[in-house]
């Protein structure tokens, strides 16, 4: 079967407080975010580029089916401003914790940095500087 998307479409992170959440992501990344209720889901959407590579996704409050986890699946954000430590370095202003630092993965592939929000989820950046 030939591939003609990238693998991952749409991801959603949990939160216990959506507005704590917004602000934490909106800290850390230098961006603002779009709040909508989308049935019984509050949501707020990262931003996506129409044309650009990658998927986009939402935080996600709804009690029942939704809870941070340290947890499971990992999810890397790019590292917009092309060197992670930016972004990493305004995690804990923002009220997270950084568990690693700026670290080489290989030079190839580039280098990783993990963090838990405000809501307890485990979150990675990557950046090939």
């Amino acid at each position: 079967m030939e591939m003609k998307n990238n693998v991952v479409g749409w991801f959603e992170i949990p939160t216990a407080n959506l507005d704590r959440a917004i602000k934490f992501y909106e800290t850390v990344f230098g961006f603002k975010m779009n709040r909508q209720l989308m049935g019984h889901l509050e949501m707020a959407f990262f931003p996506w580029l129409e044309n650009g590579l990658g998927s986009s996704g939402a935080l996600v409050f709804q009690q029942e089916h939704y809870k941070p986890s340290t947890d499971g699946t990992l999810l890397y954000f790019t590292a917009h401003s092309g060197d992670l430590a930016n972004e990493l370095a305004r995690v804990e202003a923002a009220g997270g914790v950084v568990l690693r630092d700026k670290t080489l993965i290989t030079e190839e592939i580039g280098y990783m940095g993990l963090f838990l929000d405000t809501e307890g989820n485990r979150i990675a950046l990557h950046s090939r500087k």
